[in-house]
């Protein structure tokens, strides 16, 4: 259980550094009008996410299936396309280092 939760904590780690808090540290001052409102939305959108990675999601392999959910759900792929109009990180933009991660660790062998 150790080694699970240490995987766990790896994979919400680098979920953390490449994902969310690069969002949600983005300064509005960065934008005007209606992409202000549109990074204010999605920075809310990425904060409750990061929480449910945090707290809701107990086991590493859990982080990995619902990230793999948070790829292609239809709320998600909204948030991602925001994501991708204000140049910020979408999860798509780290799959691939985020699925080499969990080889490493040894997540879903």
């Amino acid at each position: 259980m150790a080694a699970d939760q240490n995987a766990r904590e790896k994979l919400v780690q680098f979920l953390d550094e490449e994902a969310f808090d690069p969002i949600l540290r983005t300064s509005p001052d960065r934008y005007s009008g209606n992409a202000r409102d549109r990074l204010e939305h999605v920075k809310g959108a990425t904060e409750r996410t990061k929480q449910r990675y945090h707290h809701d999601y107990r086991s590493a392999e859990e982080v990995r299936d619902r990230f793999r959910d948070d790829l292609s759900s239809a709320a998600a792929q909204r948030v991602q396309r925001e994501l991708a109009q204000l140049g910020l990180p979408t999860l798509h933009d780290v799959e691939d280092e985020f699925e080499g991660l969990c080889r490493d660790l040894g997540v879903g062998r």
